[in-house]
């Protein structure tokens, strides 16, 4: 299992605080109204919106939110309507590789408060293209293993343009290009599986590996990054060990 899906089980399983704290609804909803503003309304012929609406129902948020995100992205929310999408590049301790995606109506307060969380905990935030090269972007998908034929999930997602699918005894990752996102996506829900999980990722091309100290302090600084109300979601280039994961899942 790849670090990026290791730490995307840890936060499912902590969801319930984050969303006891309202941000996971924020974010749901900012990627709402996003969608709606590039894309319109129509759930039907707009791709990103139906996942996010399809990721907000998972995540149980209330229908009357969902309308009011999509309301907000038609234009029935002006201050919605300057919201930005941003991808900070940086470093967190020990020379690992941070890409954090933002949206945000005031870029430079969100650009202040990542350099001071950065700062704090020994990283930097990067100029632009200083981290990227080091990450692809990617479509992404990860399913519960069981009661999962692998063979036919392989060929499925082979056929409709998957670069790679792995195994392990509880998930299945299938990486593809960006452009065969919809195209997998719809194979998927044709076949009747649901995924935990799907999207455009930035991910490593290369992991680094870490002793159990630094990890958990990179993984400090990650958190810590993700409890900012304009942050949406944190790449990084870290391979997160078993031992690792053990700990931050009990934590």
């Amino acid at each position: 299992m790849s670090g990026h899906s290791k730490w995307s089980t840890i936060k499912r399983k902590k969801g319930v605080a984050d969303a006891k704290r309202g941000q996971l609804f924020t974010r749901l909803a900012r990627e709402i109204s996003i969608a709606v503003r590039e894309g319109g309304s129509d759930i039907e012929s707009n791709f990103r919106l139906r996942l996010a609406v399809e990721k907000a129902r998972a995540n149980n948020m209330p229908k009357e939110n969902i309308d009011r995100a999509i309301k907000r992205g038609s234009g029935g929310d002006k201050e919605a309507m300057n919201f930005e999408e941003i991808m900070y590049e940086g470093y967190a301790p020990n020379g690992v590789a941070l890409m954090i995606s933002v949206v945000t109506d005031n870029r430079n307060r969100t650009v202040a408060e990542i350099r001071h969380i950065l700062s704090r905990h020994g990283g930097s935030l990067g100029e632009t293209g200083s981290v990227a090269w080091q990450f692809k972007h990617t479509a992404y998908f990860s399913l519960q293993a069981q009661g999962i034929d692998p063979d036919a999930v392989f060929e499925l997602a082979v056929d409709a343009g998957a670069d790679d699918v792995k195994f392990d005894d509880n998930l299945i990752e299938i990486i593809a290009p960006v452009e065969a996102f919809k195209q997998i996506s719809d194979a998927l829900h044709k076949a009747n599986l649901h995924p935990d999980e799907a999207g455009l990722k930035m991910l490593p091309t290369n992991e680094i590996e870490l002793n159990k100290e630094d990890s958990l302090q990179v993984m400090k600084v990650i958190e810590a990054l993700e409890e900012l109300d304009d942050v949406q979601e944190v790449f990084s280039n870290l391979n997160i060990s078993d031992e690792v994961m053990a700990e931050l899942a009990a934590a």
